[in-house]
């Protein structure tokens, strides 16, 4: 394992980043042309102490877990994580989803660019891989930790609290909209360990899920018009778009309205109060993230 390398090269990658990017606020009294360290750490689940030992070069070893958050957390690109695991000494892992993907640069170079509307990279598992600031102040920070918890369709079917981002009436239409969504994503899937598991976690779990399921409706999620409740805003109406990457396992989402609407309005003042009337910090992951 290369150290010296390791750590130069976190190091340029965190210069290169900006708050902005991130979600995180800017500030008159930054000393550094991207993030700071605890900032990497924040972003990535680790210590702070952890990281700074990392970018120091002092012999930690970095798990494949733990290089896959801070791939994220940097915003590297295919190339630049492939070589963040060479440095490391650490078998490459494969790009395909869940908590350890990577965000399809593709996609990660479009949501760079839309900084007028919310948007989102999410898995075909929905699981959340990056937000723009926007996203942040309409939908909440994306949740921590791994595995199906990550999952906003698994989140929906197990915890009430998630349900608050949509009103009650419209419930039953987004449940089986996930339902169908995941019933199209199994089909092309099939055998995938990771599917099979969220569904047979999900069957256990909510027997709302298991009737719907055994529907067998089958649907990929394309486009959708939702009503989303915001706590200061209220219910803001949005036409949800997907674009699907190549292989069909990452979307990245984005949220608009019609010129002259109430919901354009309204995403305009969005912008204005981004998240400070949320009732936690935008880096406090919450049960809106969607």
């Amino acid at each position: 394992m290369n150290h010296a390398e390791l750590a130069a090269f976190l190091k340029s990658r965190r210069d290169r980043v900006r708050p902005a990017d991130v979600g995180l606020p800017t500030g008159p009294r930054r000393r550094v042309p991207g993030l700071r360290r605890e900032e990497v750490a924040q972003l990535a689940g680790l210590s702070a102490d952890y990281y700074t030992e990392l970018e120091r070069g002092r012999g930690v070893q970095p798990s494949t877990q733990v290089l896959g958050a801070l791939a994220r957390a940097l915003r590297l690109g295919g190339d630049e994580r492939d070589h963040l695991f060479h440095l490391a000494d650490r078998p490459r892992p494969p790009a395909a989803s869940g908590p350890a993907a990577l965000v399809q640069p593709a996609l990660l170079g479009l949501l760079d660019r839309l900084t007028t509307t919310p948007a989102q990279v999410i898995t075909d598992l929905h699981e959340p891989l990056a937000q723009n600031p926007l996203a942040v102040a309409l939908l909440g920070a994306m949740p921590p930790g791994r595995g199906p918890e990550r999952s906003f369709v698994y989140r929906w079917f197990t915890d009430p609290d998630a349900r608050g981002l949509y009103p009650a009436e419209d419930h039953p239409h987004h449940s089986r909209v996930f339902t169908a969504d995941l019933q199209a994503v199994a089909a092309r899937r099939a055998k995938d360990t990771d599917v099979n598991r969220l569904v047979a976690a999900l069957r256990r779990r909510s027997a709302e899920f298991a009737e719907l399921w055994e529907r067998r409706e089958v649907a990929l999620r394309r486009t959708d018009h939702k009503r989303i409740v915001h706590p200061s805003l209220g219910v803001i109406e949005l036409d949800c778009h997907s674009l699907f990457s190549e292989d069909g396992r990452q979307r990245l989402l984005w949220f608009s309205a019609p010129p002259g609407t109430e919901g354009a309005a309204q995403l305009e003042l969005l912008s204005v109060i981004g998240t400070q009337d949320l009732g936690a910090p935008a880096d406090e992951p919450g049960p809106r993230s969607r």
